[in-house]
């Protein structure tokens, strides 16, 4: 513990723990710690114990690439109807483009669903039938308006590259409860985010917690095939190879390098049983996958079906954060700066069904009581248009919604002005997001640190609050 007492030391490296196992009766022993994973993920950094009983034991992100407009989804603004197509009355701030023009009505009616009676736009017909499940933040916020440093702000908590994304830190705070199975998983519908792949990075964090990229469809992922399918002969080649690996740690002490990449070698062996037992979902029922839209006539529909559905036998095998990247779709991602109704509708038409259907999955299997489900992009979208029939990027109140893993079902929290543009009731900063999450999982973001350039680094930097309210 350091003398500030706000974050740990790893007990042991893999290395100070080999070099001290080394001969005589260490040696055996140690073979049989590394075969548990609660020990072994304590020597890549996971917490002895949470920091507080947890509510939740997995994250299921389901993210929105391109930012979905609010007043579109979950935001009814009746005011938006009367003043269509007038002057915007409330001062603008630049916005990406900064070709703005008059307020611009929602293209879709809004219901009331569900006992609680929430608001949710035509768009999504499928999750209305869920939002008992739903806690609706209406008042999220975010301090960057385009997408590559919003996006970065959104997974790591900080607008510029190279910062560990939160899954990252969720793998690093608590591993993975399989062995066979990373603890932070992609699944690519097709489209990356703006910001490439060091959405998903381990940032200063050892490799072992960087995002494992999968694929919905085949075998998810390249040469994950074993090409000897005599299992004992590979585990036998394996034993060797792990062998000449740790000569060749020992060797070279202080090159964390050199012990990332044999774990993650090690990871990858196992992988080549565990990811075609995950891909095979045969034995899913015809209901499960009528459910999630596997038949569904949109192709993008059946991809992120797919995804969701595989995002479910992930947690259900132990994984301790999965996210799930939008399909491509005929307008691309939610990013209508022009012909909002087209882009709108296929973005919905692709996910709706599946988000329903994974939410109501988890429900009857007992997971998602244990499962916090996460939706939202990285900002929202301006109630004025851009051009004639587009919205331009608005980060200064958007909504985001959770379900399950310890959250109140049936919940709307914060508030956007009279006509959606800005938070005004309970704004919520994304650090406020991953510091909730994190409590959510058992740890304290403000004890979940790494020394790195000289001060203790955490996913919320010097910010972030708990927002208790939220929780069930």
């Amino acid at each position: 513990m350091h003398e500030c007492g706000n974050y740990h030391e790893l007990p042991c490296s893999r290395r100070e723990m080999l070099s001290r196992c080394a001969a005589g009766f260490g040696s055996v022993a140690l073979a049989g710690l590394l075969a548990d994973r609660g020990f072994a993920g304590m020597l890549d950094g996971s917490l002895p114990s949470p920091h507080h009983p947890a509510r939740a034991r997995s994250v299921i992100f389901l993210y929105m690439d391109g930012g979905p407009s609010q007043v579109d989804t979950f935001d009814p603004k009746p005011r938006l109807s009367r003043l269509n197509g007038k002057p915007f009355p409330m001062e603008m701030a630049r916005t990406q483009f900064n070709d703005n023009g008059n307020v611009l009505a929602s293209p879709w009616k809004f219901r009331q669903h569900g006992d609680c009676g929430a608001w949710v736009s035509e768009l999504f017909p499928h999750t209305a039938t869920c939002v008992d499940e739903l806690c609706i933040i209406r008042s999220m916020t975010s301090e960057f308006s385009e997408h590559t440093n919003a996006n970065y702000f959104l997974h790591t908590g900080l607008g510029l590259a190279g910062r560990p994304s939160m899954g990252a830190w969720a793998s690093y705070g608590l591993g993975s409860e399989n062995s066979d199975l990373p603890g932070f998983v992609v699944l690519n519908g097709g489209l990356t985010p703006p910001g490439g792949l060091q959405c998903f990075d381990n940032g200063f964090l050892p490799a072992t917690h960087q995002g494992t990229i999968i694929q919905p469809h085949g075998s998810g992922m390249a040469n994950v095939t074993p090409i000897d399918g005599d299992r004992d002969r590979m585990e036998r080649r394996h034993e060797l190879l792990r062998e000449l690996d740790e000569r060749h740690a020992l060797a070279r002490s202080g090159d964390d390098a050199i012990e990332s990449a044999i774990a993650n070698h090690e990871l990858a062996f196992r992988m080549q049983w565990s990811v075609p037992d995950l891909m095979d979902i045969e034995g899913e029922s015809k209901a499960t996958r009528r459910l999630y839209g596997l038949d569904a006539e949109y192709e993008p529909t059946r991809i992120f079906a797919r995804e969701c559905l595989l995002a479910r036998r992930l947690v259900e095998r132990g994984v301790r954060f999965v996210e799930l990247t939008c399909p491509s779709v005929n307008g691309d991602r939610w990013d209508q700066h022009n012909d909002l109704h087209t882009g709108h509708t296929n973005n919905a038409r692709a996910v709706d069904q599946p988000i329903a259907g994974l939410l109501k999955d988890l429900r009857s299997r007992g997971l998602l009581d244990e499962t916090l489900v996460i939706w939202g992009g990285e900002f929202g979208r301006t109630p004025f248009a851009q051009g004639t029939d587009g919205r331009d990027h608005n980060p200064f109140g958007f909504t985001m919604w959770m379900a399950g893993g310890g959250v109140q079902g049936g919940m709307t929290y914060g508030r956007t002005d009279e006509l959606g543009y800005r938070a005004v009731e309970h704004p919520l900063a994304i650090h406020d997001l991953h510091a909730t999450m994190l409590h959510l999982l058992g740890i304290d973001h403000t004890r979940l640190t790494v020394r790195h350039g000289g001060r203790d680094m955490r996913l919320t930097d010097v910010h972030g609050h708990v927002v208790k309210e939220l929780f069930a």
